[in-house]
C-alpha cells in the first residue's frame, strides 16, 4: 500500500520511464501513425495519444489537487521529436504538484467528476498511472501490429521465462515440467 507521496512516486518514476522508454523505441514510421478505421479513441494518432498520456497526467494531478477534473490543452506532439519531451515535462509538473501535497491527502475523499461521491486521494493517483499504462499498451499494440519492436516490460520476454522454468523447479524440489509459457 502507498502510504506517502514520495512512495507513489518513487512508483510512478517507474510507470514513466517505461512510458520512454517504449515511446523512444518506435521507429520514424510511427510519426503520423493511426489505425484505419475506429472512432474516438480507436482511431487516435499516435501522435495524439502520447499528447494525451501527456495532458491526462495533469487533469489527474488537478483533481488530486482539489482543483478540479480540469484537462490543461494538450502539449505540441505534431511531431516524433516533440513526444518524449512532451512526457518529460508533464512528468515533472505531475511530481511538482504532488510533492506540494501532504501526505494526509491520499485518504481524503475528491468529488469525482461525474457525481457527488467521493473517491480517495490514492485511487485517483493510481487511476492516473493505471490510464497512462493503457494508452502505452495501446501504443505498444499498435507497435506489434506494424512489426515495429515492442520492448519487454521487464526486459525478460515469456520465452526467456519459460526456459528458465526448469531450474526453477529443480530448485524448489518440485515435480513435473512446469509450464514453458
Amino acid at each position: 500500500m502507498i502510504t506517502s507521496i514520495q512512495e507513489f512516486l518513487r512508483y510512478f518514476d517507474g510507470v514513466h520511464k517505461r512510458a520512454i522508454r517504449d515511446v523512444a523505441a518506435l521507429p520514424p514510421e510511427a510519426d503520423g501513425w493511426a489505425p484505419s478505421s475506429g472512432d474516438g479513441e480507436r482511431a487516435w494518432s499516435i501522435n495524439k495519444l502520447v499528447g494525451h498520456m501527456a495532458g491526462s497526467r495533469l487533469y489527474f494531478a488537478s483533481a488530486y489537487a482539489g482543483d478540479g477534473w480540469i484537462s490543461p490543452p494538450p502539449p505540441d506532439v505534431s511531431i516524433r521529436e516533440r513526444w518524449i519531451p512532451a512526457l518529460e515535462v508533464s512528468h515533472g509538473q505531475f511530481s511538482e504538484v504532488l510533492r506540494g501535497t501532504p501526505d494526509q491527502w491520499l485518504q481524503r475523499k475528491v468529488e469525482t467528476i461525474d457525481s457527488d461521491w467521493g473517491l480517495s486521494g490514492w485511487r485517483i493517483l493510481m487511476m492516473m498511472a493505471e490510464h497512462d499504462i493503457h494508452h502505452r499498451s495501446q501504443i505498444d499494440t499498435y507497435a506489434g501490429m506494424n512489426g515495429w519492436d515492442v520492448p519487454q516490460i521487464y526486459n525478460r520476454s515469456a520465452e526467456t521465462i519459460g526456459g528458465l522454468q526448469p531450474a526453477q523447479i529443480a530448485r524448489h524440489g518440485k515435480a513435473g515440467p512446469g509450464h514453458q509459457l
